[in-house]
């Protein structure tokens, strides 16, 4: 399963996973643009909708039987300021990039127990890991993003489960049209997190990444 599969890290990774022969439930707001592709079905999924996790979820079981890896890359970035009095940005990110997560894997958790060998990889961001912007919002989100990680691979680990936290810098995806102190041909590229994705979600059990830190530019790695 992999959240956000209509464009960016979320699409690369789907086409990875699907290119080396995973079965793949892509979940997107409108499944019928998806044109059909090999080891693809497309499902209904609006991250910050009530009960659209168990759907997409329940879905998916129906129609390929099981949930081996959870791929959370759905994700938004209003900006939203601490000292701001409107709160829209902040509810926002809060139920995109945190509260979604965490509903996905409540709802798949069943499945990735049975299984053994679930995997969960959680899209965070290196602003889960350090603030460096004014946007508060998105931090405090990917922050809990990073301690949800935590708890899964907590209360997964002798189930089998196995969860990481990825958190990449600048990628050349629509999230950040709008940045201009980074050149677009020297950040990293959706492939690149997609491959690291592609090697967490292989590695066995005796082998678990707690934090991938990804970066484009030159700073100090928590």
């Amino acid at each position: 399963m992999v959240s956000g599969a209509g464009r960016g890290i979320g699409r690369a990774v789907a086409e990875r996973l699907a290119g080396v022969g995973y079965r793949v439930s892509a979940g997107l707001r409108d499944p019928r643009r998806l044109a059909p592709r090999e080891g693809w079905i497309g499902c209904r999924y609006e991250a910050g909708e009530a009960g659209a996790a168990e759907a997409w979820v329940a879905e998916t079981v129906a129609r390929l039987g099981r949930v081996d890896v959870l791929v959370n890359a759905a994700g938004i970035n209003p900006k939203a300021h601490f000292l701001d009095a409107d709160e829209t940005a902040l509810e926002a990110l809060w139920a995109v990039n945190a509260r979604a997560p965490l509903r996905v894997i409540r709802a798949a958790w069943p499945h990735l127990v049975a299984g053994g060998e679930g995997r969960v990889v959680n899209l965070a961001s290196l602003s889960g890991k350090r603030v460096r912007n004014e946007n508060t919002g998105y931090a405090m989100a990917k922050f809990a993003l990073v301690a949800l990680t935590h708890a899964v691979r907590l209360e997964g680990w002798e189930h089998g489960i196995r969860a990481t936290a990825v958190c990449p810098g600048f990628v050349d995806t629509d999230m950040t049209a709008h940045v201009t102190r980074q050149p677009r041909d020297l950040m990293s590229r959706p492939d690149d997190v997609a491959a690291m994705i592609e090697a967490l979600v292989r590695l066995p059990n005796t082998a678990s990444v707690a934090e991938l830190l990804l970066n484009c530019r030159h700073e100090d790695m928590l």
